[in-house]
């Protein structure tokens, strides 16, 4: 055995290297980019597309086609079909967050109609009212500070954290 072809002779010797290990080995970098993009995709999905939108849509997966990455959305009842229309505006400001050409189409999927629900945030609790003797240390605290915007944004803030 030649030293030039150590690794290969001592490959076939032990048999066939499967296509799958191979192909892992080769685009396990790309995937980490491609999911990272995704992640930050999705946290910034209100920004990207605004807050009407993203209420009733989400970033599902981005991955590489024929024609270049394709970025899967999920949306909300008949929001798909108008979103269609409005593709190449939301390709503009997605490839403006993610980079150029971070994504080539998109591909909607029309979920079922509580999706929008179930992706808001759960309501806070109605705060109760603050206790008249803790109002009363918030003012006397506050006695020294002239009147002002920085007072009144203290005296709201403690009155905040007073009735939590």
């Amino acid at each position: 055995m030649s030293e030039g072809d150590n690794i290969e002779t001592k490959r076939l010797a032990v048999g066939p290297v499967p296509v799958a290990r191979l192909l892992a080995r080769a685009t396990r970098p790309l995937a980490g980019r491609v999911q990272a993009a995704t992640a930050r995709l999705a946290l910034d999905w209100p920004q990207v597309v605004g807050p009407a939108l993203a209420a009733v849509t989400a970033p599902e997966r981005l991955s590489g086609g024929k024609d270049g990455r394709v970025l899967t959305i999920r949306a909300a009842g008949p929001v798909a079909l108008e979103l269609q229309h409005l593709a190449p505006q939301l390709i503009e400001r997605i490839n403006a967050h993610l980079g150029p050409g971070a994504v080539v189409r998109l591909k909607f999927i029309q979920s079922a109609p509580g999706f929008a629900e179930s992706q808001a945030p759960a309501p806070l609790p109605p705060r109760r009212a603050p206790d008249p003797q803790a109002v009363a240390r918030i003012e006397a605290a506050l006695a020294d500070v002239p009147e002002g915007p920085l007072r009144e944004a203290m005296a709201r803030l403690g009155r905040a954290i007073a009735s939590r």
